[in-house]
């Protein structure tokens, strides 16, 4: 038996394809969330039928991975009380401090950039929405889906990027790394979470724009506000500060990297193409550590495939050791 503290974030009425019914409920803390399904002939139905969305929880329960993926037998469910709760909603120490690692990751990218427009933008977009930033997830569901995931998955794109602009000097460094900071900035109205909540709302901005026209109209009013203060300044500079903004927002267009994965426009420019990659990386990273510990395994090491990535998931392969537990000497 095991117990965790969560927020019920949704509860739904389902039925089997042969009419079977049961509840699907979903719970989050600030690192994750997981789904179960509980069948009506279980003991433990009617407490979870009468649980309320958004209550957070205390769940015990005899937990396992199956074939749907986490699953829970012999369940109990109460309130929790005002101490767990303020537990829950501080989180665990790691993530906090991981999370601060990588929001003082990306502002130290931020501050080596030496376009001075570029630098000058994204300060402001910290300044003016990092406790946004902070709460916000990167996805619904398919990774980092939790709050502050977004700063987590800007900072791994932006080292991405920083290292393909290593490997590949041609680069527009700062370019790259802009795009890599604003290139999901609009999640900040899509997947915002409120001040001391776990449940990620919708918002009208998210549902009827996306987060990509969000991001180019939030980067055209920052650039706007900040051009007129440097206006002087700017025209001493090359090249031209309006091709610096229409290349910026070419990166947060393209970024998906194909039009039937929601961009209107595919990359045109050698830094649409490093910041579209930086992102499917790092996306596609945390999809594997996630399907490592929440997938069932097929066999040693193989577990059943996480969608979207397109096979089973295979353990990676170790590094090399000698057989005392040194590593190997290097060539």
């Amino acid at each position: 038996m095991g117990t965790v503290l969560a927020v019920l974030s949704q509860k739904t009425e389902k039925t089997t394809r042969t009419g079977k019914p049961y509840l699907e409920l979903s719970f989050a803390d600030v690192a994750a969330s997981i789904t179960i399904k509980v069948w009506d002939n279980a003991a433990w139905h009617p407490a979870c039928a009468a649980a309320q969305v958004a209550r957070c929880y205390a769940v015990t329960a005899n937990w396992s991975v199956g074939n749907y993926g986490i699953e829970a037998a012999e369940l109990d469910l109460r309130e929790a009380t005002p101490d767990e709760e303020a537990a829950l909603m501080a989180g665990g120490s790691e993530l906090r401090d991981k999370q601060q690692r990588d929001w003082e990751s990306i502002a130290a990218l931020v501050d080596s950039m030496t376009d001075p427009r570029l630098r000058e933008l994204c300060r402001e977009a910290l300044t003016r929405y990092g406790a946004r930033f902070r709460r916000s997830a990167a996805a619904r569901g398919y990774h980092h889906a939790r709050r502050g995931g977004l700063v987590e998955h800007v900072a791994g794109v932006m080292r991405c990027g920083d290292a393909l602009c290593r490997a590949y000097p041609e680069l527009n460094r700062d370019l790259v790394l802009a795009g890599c900071f604003f290139h999901d900035i609009g999640k900040l109205w899509e997947n915002c979470y409120n001040e001391g909540e776990l449940v990620m709302p919708y918002s009208l901005h998210g549902e009827l724009l996306g987060h990509i026209p969000l991001g180019i109209e939030l980067v055209n009013r920052l650039w706007g506000k900040i051009s007129t203060l440097h206006r002087s300044e700017w025209e001493q500079l090359e090249p031209p500060a309006e091709q610096v903004r229409l290349h910026l927002l070419h990166l947060i267009a393209a970024h998906h990297g194909e039009l039937q994965f929601g961009s209107p426009v595919v990359p045109k420019t050698p830094e649409a193409l490093a910041v579209h990659y930086a992102d499917n990386i790092d996306a596609k990273f945390e999809m594997f550590r996630d399907a490592y510990t929440t997938q069932p395994e097929l066999a040693d090491g193989i577990h059943q495939r996480r969608a979207p990535l397109p096979g089973n998931e295979v353990a990676p392969l170790p590094p090399c050791f000698s057989a005392d537990g040194a590593a190997a000497p290097q060539l």
